[in-house]
């Protein structure tokens, strides 16, 4: 039979989003009701291996849902790597009577958690946390829905401007591997063309695109750019080729960058986080682990968390034709 659990551990780890403090408040909540301890790890793997615990109950985590970023703060941690690092984390737990783990984070993070469970036989259960909505096993990450608002907020502003000056703007958004918040926010901000790494559309359409919108009487334009787009080098590469090739636009660049990943989480990401920390701590207590808990057709579903580092996310072909649609 699994052990008990008597005290849950929870940590972020990997880049932060928004939704983070809405699950660690979940977490400290639901075990407060099950009447069993939590404590927060704080800067990830590295204050895992330090043992930087601090005890959280339920009043410890109030003001907190509509904070972005994690309180309990987010390092890499190269000696977590290491098998010596790694045992040392153990300890750590061990030490503190800490009898199961909540990792939030992406990939790497669940892959750091899986590989403690291997060499040691430890409980831990996964909640996804990464705007780019890239982990296999959730139709949502946590801050996904929130940094598409602010996505779609920025690419509304830059629309003035370029309607006000006749200009085109490339903007370029997160999405080293994956297009999902450009083709989202691009269809929600109108933008004439949509640049993902999963289809690797070329120059020359790009530029056919933008005559084509230029003969049908637009002055402006919004391309709307995934920094892992193939196309070019990157975003600026592209304006180049455009001012070389297309003498009647005005080109501007703008790069939203890390103002994504920031913002108080949307109403979407409250309830998805408080939803993922309730089925993280009572999947521990029903003796699950190496799991990930999503969200899979509007409920809870736990995938194993091996799944969901190896998997691969779709991006979805309705979109790709309802963008070509709009943008006539």
């Amino acid at each position: 039979m699994p052990k008990k659990i008597k005290k849950i551990g929870v940590l972020t780890s990997g880049g932060d989003s928004p939704g983070m403090n809405s699950a660690i408040r979940s977490v400290a909540r639901t075990c407060a009701y099950h009447n069993i301890e939590c404590v927060g790890v704080y800067r990830g793997y590295e204050g895992l291996i330090e043992g930087d615990f601090k005890p959280m109950d339920a009043r410890s985590v109030k003001g907190i849902l509509n904070k972005g970023g994690t309180i309990l703060k987010s390092a890499r941690s190269k000696e977590f790597r290491t098998k010596e690092g790694r045992l040392q984390a153990f300890n750590s737990l061990t030490n503190a009577g800490v009898d199961g783990l909540i990792v939030i984070g992406g990939d790497g993070s669940f892959s750091g958690a899986l590989v403690l469970n291997q060499e040691y036989n430890f409980p831990v259960i996964g909640i996804p946390g990464t705007i780019d909505n890239d982990i296999y096993g959730t139709s949502h990450t946590l801050g996904f829905d929130t940094a598409l608002n602010t996505v779609v907020d920025a690419i509304d502003k830059i629309r003035d401007t370029a309607s006000s000056h006749n200009r085109l703007f490339f903007i370029e958004v997160m999405g080293r591997d994956v297009g999902h918040i450009a083709l989202n926010a691009g269809i929600a901000g109108g933008a004439e063309e949509i640049l993902i790494p999963e289809e690797d559309l070329g120059l020359d359409r790009l530029v056919e695109s933008l005559n084509r919108s230029r003969k049908s009487g637009k002055s402006s334009s919004i391309v709307i750019v995934a920094e892992g787009d193939k196309i070019g080098k990157n975003v600026f590469e592209l304006k180049d080729f455009v001012d070389e090739n297309l003498e009647d636009y005005d080109v501007r660049v703008s790069v939203l960058g890390h103002m994504q990943r920031g913002g108080s989480p949307s109403c979407f990401d409250r309830v998805l986080a408080s939803r993922m920390g309730v089925k993280a701590v009572e999947s521990l207590l029903e003796g699950k682990s190496n799991y990930m808990v999503g969200l899979k057709n509007g409920e809870m579903k736990l995938t194993p968390l091996e799944s969901a580092i190896k998997g691969k996310t779709k991006i979805n072909l309705e979109l790709l034709r309802v963008s070509d649609i709009m943008s006539i």
